[in-house]
């Protein structure tokens, strides 16, 4: 067991429903990979676990900003920095593109073009990617990543920005969609805690991940709950 001193009970876990490759609801609580890790965490800690589950990931931040969480599990991306420190990442995953089957973009490149509206999930990392990176292109940004699609026909906007695994369940909901090939940003998963936590909390954290990445813990979850569209990150301890 991990030597703990610096958390106490219970370890305030927040669970973001917007990424369902890593939560999804179960009931009045959710399941999946970062559920698992928060619980083997706590399970190391010798400390109970609770679940904070929340709707998106601008919520998940606000919940590390304010310590109402004491671990999440976040893209990293350095607008996320100032009041919050990240592990290294252990998963990777896609960043694509979605567009109407009769539209004249084609590839990535063509995207970023005056005229042309991206709809993104508010607060999620590829809104925070795409706001910084994008020069001509307009965005326009759904309440959250699981309204991208909706928002994206609603809006009869011109591409939809999201996580792949996302975007190919959406285009089994509705037709006439296609994917433009390749990816714009590989999104990297990682476990969260707040500035204020201190070095040694990070640490004590950052080696947990790395033991669970190393050891298989990580990718025995992923297999478990069915998940294929994101990558473990090569690291060692």
């Amino acid at each position: 067991m991990t030597s703990n001193i610096l958390f106490t009970s219970p370890l305030r876990c927040v669970i973001n429903l917007g990424n369902a490759l890593l939560a999804k609801p179960t009931g009045e609580s959710a399941s999946g990979v970062s559920v698992d890790i928060s619980y083997e965490l706590a399970n190391e800690l010798g400390v109970a676990c609770e679940l904070l589950v929340v709707n998106n990931a601008r919520e998940a931040v606000v919940a590390l900003e304010s310590k109402q969480a004491d671990i999440g599990f976040l893209a990293i991306d350095p607008t996320r920095a100032e009041h919050l420190q990240f592990t290294s990442a252990y998963l990777e995953i896609d960043g694509c593109y979605l567009v109407k089957e009769n539209s004249h973009i084609q590839s990535i490149d063509n995207v970023d073009q005056e005229g042309h509206r991206v709809v993104v999930g508010l607060g999620s990392a590829y809104d925070l990617f795409l706001s910084r990176e994008m020069k001509q292109a307009s965005i326009i940004k759904a309440d959250s990543s699981k309204e991208v699609v909706n928002t994206f026909l609603k809006t009869q906007a011109d591409v939809a920005a999201g996580v792949k695994e996302q975007l190919l369940a959406d285009m089994q909901t509705h037709k006439g969609l296609r994917m433009l090939p390749g990816t714009f940003m590989r999104i990297q998963q990682a476990m969260v805690l707040h500035r204020d936590a201190g070095p040694q909390a990070f640490q004590l954290v950052q080696d947990f991940a790395n033991n669970c990445l190393n050891n298989g813990f990580i990718a025995d979850s992923m297999k478990r709950h069915g998940i294929t569209g994101a990558r473990l990150v090569n690291q060692s301890a």
